[in-house]
């Protein structure tokens, strides 16, 4: 029966008869901006695990993620659906509680039906977003999937209700003893024991950097305190954005940055974000280093992507749950067979581009339904043509246009910012009132979803809502009132 539904799934290896289908080793990491060394965005962090990665396959350094929140992220690229399609915009609720995408067949679905030893561990899925009951469904073996560090004293008591995975510090003790740890184990037990008779769809999410940013004490002293360590921030950034653009982050536990210079937390936290990054990465190395001892290194597409960025500042705040630069440029590569070694491609891609990819790397049939493309002729020459944008969203009618110029961002209500990357990289300085730039936001705009549904049923955590004929904003079903003060 699975042989028969696989040749059905698998159809035509069209340039692969006579070779071994590839496997697939699927490396998520969970809140990861472009602060990697292959990426140039910060001049200390060290990451020489995935720029290694880099150098052996195809490294997108203009890849953005379609929403800057981890559930909606994460179906997305799973489902190879846009959020403005299915709805889910906060972290409740999962895709089989979607209409939308209730029976629709994901990523690893894909390669579970194809006839793939498919594993799992870690975070893939967002935490509970998939049911005990649609596991089996998805992958063969589900393995550990520890969470979080805990501690009873928090290193850092924060606004907001003081969240309380809001915090970083030097723990625990032991790098064993990291969840991430355990996490790379299971990979590497899973790599090692594969079945021989079948090609494998392994997929292994690291839970670091995203808060609580812990990592032992040898981590902090790869970015001891002094110069270089925290990104440029202009003081008064926000004063030409709308005032919209706060409502995305209106009360998220996320502290903002006037908190953190308050307490003299700034560098603090750069400094757990890059040691929890370095963590994260020497892991990333372990599962690596576990793959090239396989016999299957050689027919292994290893595709490594975070779900979004991380603000450490940038634009006056800290977190994700915006649709600037910070929050959306994400880490992908691409390495193995089929892949240009070495390549650096400037073209803008998706998040939602990888299920695509991944389908015609491995001989799969194509999906008419998806919504993301292939990435297989960049794979094939980095700098081929490449006329689409990457367009990231959060919550309904809030939409980022990005472009290896420009970005447009249309909020809810209509008004706008506009940012020329080349001359601004930082986005300090909004266009979007110039009207030099008319004819530009026109064009740009051409690309915002058509389709745009509002939040799916259960939706909760995060959910910014905007009724256009009453011109209310509400974040949580509270209502926020216009002359309510920034909190």
């Amino acid at each position: 029966m699975i042989a028969a539904l696989a040749l059905v799934i698998f159809g035509t290896m069209a340039g692969l008869e006579g070779a071994e289908r590839p496997n697939v080793l699927f490396i998520a990491v969970d809140d990861q901006n472009d602060w990697i060394h292959c990426l140039g965005k910060h001049p200390l962090v060290k990451t020489p695990n995935i720029d290694g990665l880099a150098s052996r396959g195809t490294l997108f350094l203009n890849a953005h993620c379609q929403a800057p929140l981890c559930n909606p992220s994460r179906a997305s690229l799973l489902t190879g659906l846009r959020p403005s399609t299915i709805g889910i915009y906060g972290l409740q609720p999962g895709i089989r509680d979607v209409d939308r995408t209730r029976n629709h067949v994901t990523l690893p679905q894909t390669f579970t039906r194809a006839g793939y030893f498919t594993f799992t561990c870690g975070k893939i899925y967002h935490d509970g977003s998939i049911k005990s009951a649609d596991q089996a469904a998805e992958f063969n073996v589900w393995g550990p999937a520890p969470g979080p560090v805990r501690q009873a004293r928090k290193f850092v008591t924060t606004p907001m209700g003081d969240h309380p995975l809001m915090d970083w510090g030097a723990i625990p003790e032991r790098d064993e003893d990291q969840p991430d740890w355990k996490i790379a184990s299971a990979a590497i037990e899973a790599l090692q024991s594969a079945p021989a008779d079948r090609p494998f769809f392994i997929a292994c999410g690291f839970r670091l950097p995203h808060v609580p940013c812990y990592a032992t004490k040898s981590w902090f002293d790869l970015y001891p305190e002094g110069e270089g360590l925290l990104p440029p921030v202009k003081d008064n950034d926000r004063d030409d954005t709308p005032r919209f653009s706060w409502y995305l982050h209106w009360y998220l536990p996320e502290p903002r940055l006037s908190f953190l210079r308050e307490t003299r937390q700034w560098v603090p936290l750069a400094r757990a974000y890059l040691a929890s990054t370095s963590f994260m990465d020497s892991q990333v190395g372990r599962v690596l280093d576990a793959l090239r001892a396989t016999a299957q290194s050689e027919n292994t597409v290893v595709v490594l992507w975070s779900d979004h960025g991380w603000h450490l500042g940038e634009k006056l705040v800290t977190g994700k749950n915006t649709l600037w630069e910070r929050s959306t440029h994400v880490p992908l590569i691409f390495a193995g067979p089929g892949i240009a070694r070495g390549a650096k491609s400037e073209r803008t891609v998706e998040l939602l581009d990888v299920y695509p990819s991944l389908l015609e790397l491995c001989g799969l049939a194509k999906r008419p339904d998806l919504e993301g493309r292939s990435l297989v002729p960049l794979f094939k020459n980095s700098k081929a043509p490449w006329p689409w944008p990457a367009i990231t969203t959060h919550n309904q009618g809030n939409h980022s246009i990005r472009t290896e110029q420009w970005r447009l961002i249309r909020y809810a209500d209509g008004s706008e910012e506009l940012y020329d990357i080349l001359q601004d990289p930082n986005e300090w300085t909004n266009l979007a009132e110039n009207p030099k730039f008319k004819d530009i936001k026109t064009e740009l705009a051409k690309w915002l979803p058509k389709v745009d549904k509002p939040p799916a049923p259960g939706s909760r955590d995060r959910v910014l809502t905007y009724r256009l004929e009453t011109g209310e904003v509400a974040w949580e079903g509270k209502t926020i009132r216009p002359s309510e003060p920034v909190p």
